[in-house]
């Protein structure tokens, strides 16, 4: 029993991640025995995994058609970007009352090497960064449960995929530096308030520049992760986003 729920732990960790980093698009089919071969294992680990990422929101499962990788609606995107605008706020906040901890200077040096990421036009290496630059601001607010719910969120917002697509789009990225570099400067100044609007302003903005790029088709106005890849490169001038989804 252990054992099998060890392995369950581990493939589902395994697959959020694959999720996460668009490895996994949205739409992309996932197969039991395919899976339990790649990590040597019987159905029965695999198929409790898949359960508890369907009841995370990230897989969709349909009986006798096959289980896929969520792809979330307009509406669901819309949601998400809600929570993650209050969540990211009260962190800035939070982070801006703590004063000169650890996480300040890290901040710091992640603004330093994204200027120069921006300057060099490196979007690669840019949309790293922001990755650490909105993990440092979560670790900065010093609250477990804040991390623990912003974590959650991450798991169902492809992540990783947001990002790039939002980076490339057309002149996207100096503004969005610029808006880190000013928060930076009211958590330095440990003033909460103007820290917390202006993030939430960063993430509406951000969001914005999103679903101008995203497509949603179908008729119930799910995310097409082929359309929303092609946007990406259009937006990139030629520089083409890793991973695509399986025909399902």
């Amino acid at each position: 029993m252990a054992s099998g729920r060890g392995v369950q732990k581990r493939v589902a960790i395994d697959l959020r991640n694959r999720i996460a980093r668009g490895d996994l698009m949205p739409g992309a089919a996932l197969s039991e025995a395919a899976l339990a071969e790649e990590f040597g294992v019987s159905r029965t680990p695999i198929r409790e995994a898949l359960k508890q990422l369907q009841a995370e929101g990230l897989i969709v499962i349909k009986p006798r058609v096959g289980t896929f990788v969520a792809a979330p609606s307009r509406l669901e995107v819309n949601q998400l970007f809600e929570v993650k605008e209050i969540l990211e706020g009260a962190a800035a906040r939070l982070f801006a009352q703590r004063g000169n901890i650890p996480e300040l200077e890290k901040l710091r040096e992640n603004v330093r090497r994204s200027d120069s990421a921006i300057a060099k036009g490196d979007l690669d290496e840019y949309a790293e960064l922001v990755h650490e630059y909105h993990d440092l601001i979560m670790q900065g607010a010093g609250n477990p449960k804040l991390m623990q719910l912003y974590k959650t969120l991450m798991n169902q917002m492809f992540q990783s995929q947001f990002v790039h697509l939002t980076v490339r789009s057309s002149g996207r990225a100096p503004q969005s530096d610029h808006e880190h570099q000013s928060i930076l400067r009211s958590i330095e100044e440990r003033d909460g308030t103007t820290a917390e609007r202006i993030m939430r302003d960063h993430v509406r903005a951000s969001h914005q520049t999103l679903m101008d790029v995203l497509d949603f088709g179908g008729a119930d106005h799910r995310l097409n992760a082929a359309n929303a890849t092609e946007s990406s490169s259009a937006a990139a001038a030629g520089d083409t986003p890793a991973g695509s989804p399986e025909k399902t």
